[in-house]
């Protein structure tokens, strides 16, 4: 099978993860394959905190104008070689402030050059902004208004990340409750680094549409019932999940179950660099480890692109390309 001819939707993807060798060349130009290797993916990682850490090593090169356009192109191109047709893509504003930006600035720079990238490739995309576990509440607050502010159709959504094990959701509650209150969609870390209790926690908590990881779920039927019932999307990051050391290998990986009992999945590459993947990859391991076909990742792709933050007329666009291929 082809995975590079598959048109694919991805829901789940972190713009700080995800710089190519090729561009911490260009901005690092005393930058050789093995210290990217060791400095910028996650081969070493034994968890979530190992992986987070290989995050700020990209962070230190998305602070200036020039940097972050350089970073949204090299995206771009990544997505082209993945066949991605529709992407929304997550950033968290108050992380690229170290060289004098502003987060709207921020946001601006990015959102931009997204456009521009978008018009070339014909990759329709969407941006989430991402407050962190261990902001403050202020932060919190801070970043989803933000969205109100600039009121731009292409920042669909608010997400919350970081060290979910580490921290609790109580500094969040009132920023998850302003995108209620203003039609903010959001969506939340949950199910990763912890068992299914945070996945409970983080629904009866934040009340998002969708789950960013939740595949801890499968500990619980009442928590899978729930799921199911109040149609919560599953954003799922296959190899993440095993440098993060949830699971030993791919045939652990609760992805293959949750297909088979009819959730709404969809397959994500989370940090392209950090996870050492693409989605092709991600497509090919699961081909070989559960002998999925073109109809497992249409149904996916569908699930995902129905399950997104996108309006109505761009989701019929995107299933319509879906189906055609």
């Amino acid at each position: 099978m082809n995975f590079g001819h598959i048109k694919k939707v991805e829901l789940h993807t972190h713009l700080d993860c995800s710089l190519s060798y090729e561009l911490v060349k260009k901005i690092l130009p005393e930058t050789n394959l093995e210290v990217f290797k060791e400095k910028f993916t996650g081969h070493g990682c034994k968890n979530l905190n190992d992986y987070l850490k290989c995050i700020d090593r990209s962070l230190d090169l998305m602070q200036n104008e020039e940097q972050l356009n350089l970073v949204v192109v090299d995206f771009f191109d990544q997505l082209k070689r993945d066949n991605v047709i529709y992407v929304e893509i997550r950033f968290a504003p108050l992380l690229h402030l170290k060289e004098g930006l502003d987060p709207l600035q921020v946001i601006e720079i990015i959102l931009k050059k997204c456009k521009s990238e978008s018009q070339k490739s014909n990759i329709k995309f969407g941006l989430i902004l991402c407050t962190l576990r261990h902001f403050s509440e202020y932060e919190s607050l801070e970043t989803v208004k933000l969205i109100k502010e600039l009121a731009d159709e292409m920042i669909v959504g608010f997400d919350i990340a970081a060290d979910e094990a580490g921290y609790s959701l109580d500094n969040h509650i009132k920023a998850f409750e302003f995108a209620k209150k203003n039609n903010i969609n959001c969506t939340a870390h949950a199910g990763e680094a912890r068992g299914y209790e945070s996945v409970i926690e983080t629904l009866d908590m934040l009340d998002p549409q969708r789950i960013g990881h939740g595949v801890t779920s499968c500990e619980s039927t009442s928590l899978m019932k729930r799921l199911i019932k109040e149609k919560i999307h599953l954003e799922i990051c296959l190899t993440s999940n095993l440098v993060t050391g949830l699971y030993k290998n791919i045939r652990e990986h609760p992805v293959n179950y949750f297909y088979k009992k009819n959730f709404s999945i969809s397959i994500n590459s989370d940090g392209r660099t950090i996870s050492n993947t693409s989605l092709n990859e991600e497509y090919k391991k699961l081909s070989q480890t559960f002998n999925w076909k073109e109809q497992h990742f249409l149904n996916c792709n569908l699930n995902a692109i129905r399950s997104s933050f996108a309006d109505e007329k761009t989701k019929s666009d995107i299933i319509l390309q879906l189906k055609n291929q």
